[in-house]
Formats: C-alpha cells, structure tokens, sequence
C-alpha cells in the first residue's frame, strides 16, 4: 500500500493534507489556481490515479475534496476544447475517465464535497460525495458533451436523474443547464450553502461528527450506501462511454473536414 507520503505531492492537478485524525484533505487545482480541465495534461488520468490511492490508504478516515480560488472547475466546454481523438486516442480517454469516477467511489469513507465555486465541467466529482456543500456562488453544469456535440455517456447520464429525477435530469444533460447553489439546495443536489470561506471549516466540523463512529461503522455505512450507485455505474458507463466515443471520434472527423484538415 502507498501512504500519504507516497502520493501528497505526487501530481500536478491535486495536493493532500492530512490531519492526525485521518482527515484527508484533497485540493484540486491548476499551477495553484482553479483546475482548467485541459490545461493540465492528463487530469484525467491524474485523478483517477489519485483517488484509486486515496481509497487503498486505510489511514484516511474521512475525505474532504475542496477546489482552489473561486471556481471549482472550469473551463466552460467549447468548440475550441472539443476533444478531437481517433479511435485509439479516445479508448485512452474513455479509460482514464471511468476509473476517474469508480475510483471515487472506490474510496470507504465518507465524503465530503466543499464546491466553493462554479463547476462547468466534471460536476460528478463534487456531487459523488456523501455531503455536498455549495458555496453561494457555486454552480453546475455538463457544458463538455450534449450541448459540445458529445454524448454524455462517462457517468453523468447515471448520475444526474438519480439524483435530479429521471425528466429533470434529462433536460439538464440535454440543455447544458446551470443549477445554482439555491436552486441545487431545493433540488437536493446540495445538503448546505454558505459563504465560501466558511465551506471548509463547516466540512472539518462535519468531520468530528463522523469521526465520532467506530472506523468500520465508517466504512461499512459507505460500503452499503454506495453500492447501488456502484452497480448503476458499472452497468451504464462502458456503453455510454463506447457511445460517447464514438460520437466524439465522428465529430472529430466532421470537424477535420470542415477545417479543411
């Protein structure tokens, strides 16, 4: 097994701190500032990486994942950062971003999600946590596939009408709608919202409440609250990944044509 040591500063889009209780304490970003998916190659891969540790580190008692400055992710998806792939480069893709999210939820203790600004893209990563809190200003949003000319297929197509109903659900894949910290809050996406420099501290308090419960208490209870997620995902994402890719090699090639590549 690989401890803290061998991953705190292991990557380049994600910094660890833990305390001597085992709270982890993951902080996504780019070169300190919000993570640019992007702009940093290999996010991807990185996360996905980075959470299977996280998860196999038996020292973590309980996970906070928090962003830096005043976005939690972004760029908002756009023709320019459309991901033009081949075949082979898009099973690379597909790869990277399943285990990105089963390594998730992978991870046996509660989580924590501190969204402290808008996530435009990659919103499953906050909203796979245990509790979710929101930032006044936080938003989501799927702005990287259907409205990108991408299938949704990686797991939010799972995801988002578990958690927003079967219909909500679609018409936010299918909009690229932008769900702010109130309205995700009644819509139950959210659990609190409040001012972002106190989003952290509430989530160390939330912590000490967990902590409280016996180690296997904690791992057992996330074991059996998300295995049912775990079956959808293992289900629905290699379809709707095969899908995706080939939508998004298929534009590539439109797209290549029309450029006059």
């Amino acid at each position: 097994m690989i401890g803290l040591t061998g991953y705190r500063d292991r990557y380049e889009v994600v910094r660890f701190e833990r305390d001597g209780r085992g709270v982890l304490v993951a902080q996504l970003h780019t070169n300190g500032g919000p993570l640019e998916w992007g702009h940093t190659g290999g996010a991807h891969e990185q996360l996905a990486e980075a959470f299977g540790l996280v998860a196999h580190d038996t020292e973590n008692r309980v996970v906070i994942i928090t962003g830096t400055g005043d976005r939690f992710c972004g760029p908002r998806a756009s023709a320019a950062t459309f991901p033009r792939s081949t075949v082979k480069e898009w099973e690379v893709i597909q790869s990277h971003a399943f285990q990105l999210a089963w390594n998730l939820l992978a991870i046996d203790v509660p989580v924590i999600s501190c969204v402290n600004g808008p996530a435009w893209r990659h919103a499953e990563i906050p909203l796979l946590a245990d509790v979710v809190l929101a930032a006044e200003n936080a938003t989501f949003q799927d702005s990287a596939h259907f409205v990108n000319d991408t299938v949704p297929g990686d797991g939010l197509q799972v995801l988002m009408p578990l958690l927003l109903g079967f219909n909500r659900g679609r018409y936010y894949l299918l909009t690229g709608q932008e769900i702010d910290a109130q309205e995700a809050l009644r819509l139950g996406l959210v659990a609190e919202v409040m001012p972002a420099e106190r989003l952290l501290a509430r989530a160390k308090e939330l912590a000490d409440d967990f902590l409280e419960h016996d180690e296997l208490v904690l791992r057992y209870t996330r074991r059996a609250i998300m295995q049912p997620l775990k079956e959808a995902m293992l289900r629905a994402v290699p379809f709707g990944s095969a899908l995706e890719g080939l939508s998004a090699v298929h534009e590539s090639i439109v797209r290549s044509k029309t450029a006059g590549g």
